[in-house]
């Protein structure tokens, strides 16, 4: 609910301020200049190499950023949503002012301990459910999975092998977006191409499973794939790419900093820039119970240092399509784009909706490979 500016001199200034606060329209930031007690609720340890790495390298991001305007807590391997609860429950009882859930399986329980301490904000990741006190934010990681098919497409790699994690939307679209720049790479470089078979998926079934991770990506380097495209938390498909001379793309973190060698690149999740910008509107007093959805646009994508492999040509194209992309232009599910039985998804013209971005389940034309049941 918004508040219609238009009427809002006619309400007393008192009551003005308690509709606000009911609407969950702005709420105020600690008062006297207290520092602002920050809690973080992390799926798995801070060390896992992918997502909770991702998220704790936030978390530092935030310290260093905001420093002593901030007291900053985290608790790692809250795996359940009953772990969850209880580790959200506690925060808010313990006086938080604001605490963040970092994965999709935190919503429920802090959607519930939201409904019992109004006076504390919650910010969920990926989820869908808000309160008054509650927002949700994620991040347009298909923004940098365009990219790095662009960069790949531009070097000619045009028989990809994905090894991805769980059919879900994120995944899904992460797919799209890459096989839709790996196109337009080739396309600029004029390559011959099988237009059907650019990037052939094998499912992973999990979000990380090292010794799965590693004999799909040695399969599909056996099939003479070109590249290995990593969507795990770790890194060890990447490697096995490496170890068999094939070269890969990272994600989530840059592979390259965990033994990838031979990596063009690695999309990467950038919280830190999220967190900031929360804390910093709660502290103003500006806060709303919004669903973020930022990219390239709010520094909350990026693209990890290209690998010795791609040209500097390449890297310059790449990092200006970046720029553009971080103007608000984004053509990352920009249309004419066909699914995989050929019909018309996006049309020309238009792009792909939050909506359709946030609830899709199909695969562009360039992906082999199907949803798994």
């Amino acid at each position: 609910m918004r508040l219609n500016k238009s009427f809002a001199f006619l309400l007393p200034l008192a009551a003005l301020a308690c509709l606000l606060l009911a609407a969950g329209v702005a709420q105020a930031a600690p008062a006297g200049g207290k520092k602002l007690r920050v809690a973080f609720v992390l799926l798995e340890t801070i060390n896992d190499q992918g997502w909770t790495t991702s998220h704790h390298e936030g978390i530092e991001h935030l310290k260093k950023q905001l420093g002593d305007q901030v007291e900053v807590s985290y608790t790692e391997n809250a795996l359940s949503p009953a772990d969850a609860e209880r580790i959200i429950r506690n925060y808010a009882r313990q006086g938080y002012d604001l605490i963040f859930g970092t994965t999709f399986t935190h919503m429920e329980p802090m959607y519930k301990v939201a409904g019992e301490f109004p006076n504390v904000k919650f910010m969920h990741c990926a989820g869908f459910k808000t309160r008054p006190n509650m927002g949700t934010y994620m991040v347009r990681i298909e923004q940098g999975e365009y990219l790095a098919g662009y960069a790949a497409g531009l070097m000619g790699y045009k028989n990809v092998g994905t090894v991805a994690t769980q059919p879900i939307p994120e995944v899904v679209r992460g797919i799209n977006a890459f096989t839709l720049g790996l196109k337009r790479g080739l396309d600029e470089s004029k390559a011959k191409y099988d237009a059907d078979k650019l990037n052939t998926i094998v499912w992973l079934k999990a979000w990380r499973d090292a010794v799965n991770e590693t004999t799909l990506a040695e399969v599909l380097a056996a099939k003479k794939h070109d590249l290995i495209r990593q969507m795990a938390d770790t890194s060890d498909s990447s490697k096995a790419a490496c170890a068999k001379g094939v070269p890969a793309v990272g994600y989530g973190v840059s592979a390259a900093k965990y033994g990838a060698a031979c990596v063009l690149t690695s999309t990467t999740f950038e919280w830190g820039a999220v967190y900031v910008d929360v804390v910093k509107k709660v502290l103003a007093g500006t806060w709303r119970n919004d669903q973020m959805f930022t990219g390239f646009e709010a520094g909350s994508v990026g693209l990890a240092p290209f690998g010795k492999a791609v040209p500097k040509a390449v890297a310059d194209k790449v990092l200006a399509l970046k720029a553009r992309m971080a103007k608000g232009e984004d053509m990352s599910f920009a249309g004419p784009i066909v699914d995989q039985a050929g019909a018309e998804r996006v049309r020309k013209g238009e792009k792909a909706t939050d909506k359709e971005l946030l609830s899709m389940r199909w695969f562009v034309k360039g992906v082999s490979g199907k949803l798994p049941e």
